[in-house]
Formats: C-alpha cells, sequence, structure tokens
C-alpha cells in the first residue's frame, strides 16, 4: 500500500479551474513555464518556473535547461519548506478534533480511505473532508495521470526541485508556513455545505476505483504546456492568488536585489494581472519566457 504524506498546496486545487485558452499560441509565452528576471540596474540573473504539484523527478528530470538555470542559481525560493515537526501529518495528528466520517462517506467508501492510508503517517481521522479531497485528488494524478515511479520519493515537484537544490548546496527560502497553507486551504472553502463535500468526495473516490484517465485533462494541459497566461485578465481568486502573490512578492524582490534566485512556485502565481510575472514587470523587472528544454 502507498503512503500518503500529505502537504496542503492550494494551487494545486486553483490549477483545475483555470481556462486553457489557445489564444497565440505561436508565441513562446504560451509554450513555457520558465522564465528568466533581469533588471537593468542589477548583474543578478534569476528564474520563474511554474509548477503543479502533482508531478515530481522524472518530469523536472526531462527539463534540460530549467536544470541548467537551477544549477546556475544560489538560492531557491519555493513556497514553504518541509520542516520537522511542522509537516502536514504533524500539524494534523496534534489535533484533538476529529471527523465524524460517516456524515461525508459510505461504509463501503470509508473502508477504502482506511486502507489506503495504511501505511501513511497521517491520522486520516483527524483531517478535514477538503484536506482529504486534496490528498486523494492529488493521489489520483500521481497513481494514474502520472504513472508516478516507486523510486520517486519526493511529495511534489516543488519538493523535488527542493531536493536538487539541496544537493546543490543552494540556499532555500519558503514564502510561507505549512500552518498558513493548511489555514488557507480550509479558509477557501468555509461554509461550503456537507452534502458539496461529500459528494465531491465520492465523485474524486469513484474516480480513483475506476482509474479514470479520462479526468486527466489538467495533467495533460500541463504536461503540454499549452497555457494562456490571461496576463491583461484581473484575478479571481483574491484570498488564493491576490492576496498571496501580493505577500510573496516583498520577499522575493528582497532576494532579487542579491541573488540569484530560482522561484518554483505554483504555476497559477504567474497568470493574470496579479501574478509574479506582471507585478516584477511593473516594478522595472524584464521578465523573458525560455525554453525548457
Amino acid at each position: 500500500m502507498i503512503a500518503i504524506r500529505p502537504l496542503l498546496i492550494l494551487s494545486f486545487l486553483l490549477l483545475a479551474t483555470i481556462a486553457t485558452g489557445q489564444n497565440n499560441r505561436d508565441s513562446l509565452l504560451n509554450r513555457t513555464i520558465l522564465f528568466k528576471v533581469t533588471h537593468p540596474k542589477s548583474s543578478h540573473t534569476s528564474y520563474l518556473f511554474g509548477t503543479h504539484h502533482a508531478f515530481g523527478k522524472l518530469f523536472f528530470d526531462s527539463l534540460a535547461n530549467a536544470n541548467q538555470c537551477l544549477s546556475q542559481c544560489d538560492l531557491l525560493i519555493k513556497e514553504n519548506l518541509n520542516i520537522p515537526g511542522h509537516l502536514a501529518e504533524d500539524i494534523i495528528n496534534s489535533r484533538t478534533a476529529t471527523t465524524t466520517w460517516s456524515k461525508f462517506l459510505s461504509k463501503e467508501d470509508l473502508a477504502y480511505v482506511k486502507n489506503l492510508f495504511a501505511s501513511s503517517p497521517t491520522d486520516y481521522n483527524k483531517m478535514t473532508p477538503t484536506e482529504m479531497y486534496v490528498f486523494l485528488n492529488r493521489y489520483f494524478k500521481q497513481q494514474f495521470c502520472l504513472a508516478k515511479d516507486t523510486a520517486d520519493t519526493s511529495i511534489t515537484l516543488d519538493d523535488y526541485i527542493g531536493l536538487k537544490a539541496r544537493q546543490q548546496h543552494l540556499t532555500l527560502i519558503g514564502l510561507e508556513t505549512t500552518e498558513e497553507q493548511i489555514e488557507l486551504i480550509n479558509k477557501d472553502v468555509e461554509g461550503m455545505p456537507g452534502k458539496v463535500h461529500k459528494k465531491r468526495l465520492l465523485k474524486i473516490i469513484t474516480t480513483i476505483q475506476s482509474k479514470n484517465t479520462n479526468a486527466c485533462a489538467e495533467t495533460d494541459w500541463y504536461r503540454k504546456m499549452e497555457i494562456e497566461y490571461q496576463l491583461n485578465q484581473p484575478c479571481t481568486n483574491t484570498l488564493v492568488l491576490t492576496d498571496r502573490n501580493n505577500k510573496w512578492m516583498k520577499t522575493i524582490q528582497q532576494h532579487l536585489n542579491s541573488n540569484n534566485c530560482f522561484i518554483a512556485v505554483g504555476l497559477s502565481h504567474f497568470m493574470y494581472q496579479c501574478g509574479l510575472i506582471k507585478q516584477l514587470q511593473k516594478l522595472g523587472y524584464e521578465v523573458t519566457a525560455e525554453k525548457v528544454n
């Protein structure tokens, strides 16, 4: 049984709702997830790399130029750092409250979940329905859409990039804590009726059990890099995108002025008017689309 070691990432959910418009298909901007960042008054060269958290080692190792860019940097900035004692399982397991899963899952589905988590360090009884949905969604993407290699022990693509950065002796900076991410992912659906949670969980469990790869459009879109960044469109989620991007920019700008940074965050954070690309351009940085290979 595969151990599920959860890490809550908001952008993973958000990617599923982003329109994949095909305008300007001939532009490199819409066919890459890698961007070079420079400033006329600085000698430093940094890079933005948009992640999809379900991907991992196999995908990143196939991107020759992205790996070369990482090796040219001295600092990795990612959404959060995996700090012992502050991992998602640590936070969840420390709770005293439990979820009455009979309100959300049938006996058969609860037995399935129990078996799925048999070797996991996380006590699923202390997870919220929203957290369970995120975990199962990523599990489906990794195991059936991506056929994740069992030798790949990284939880997310971001974690694998972090591992490579440590091997290359880069300094790592986290933009937020895992505690903050867990709080946000629950707050984003605050007030959602129990029947909606129940319906969502039933749908994802059914999809996993059927191994229905027709539900893999999101990962196929990312792999093919058929992306419309919609840089002139307003952001539609203040909590998940606008507020976080604004907060992150303070840290990012500070390090861009003194380091060659490789910034690996969820691809959705590059999009729209509130995205990192547009914000950096407004600050006078040149953001240039780069080939990943």
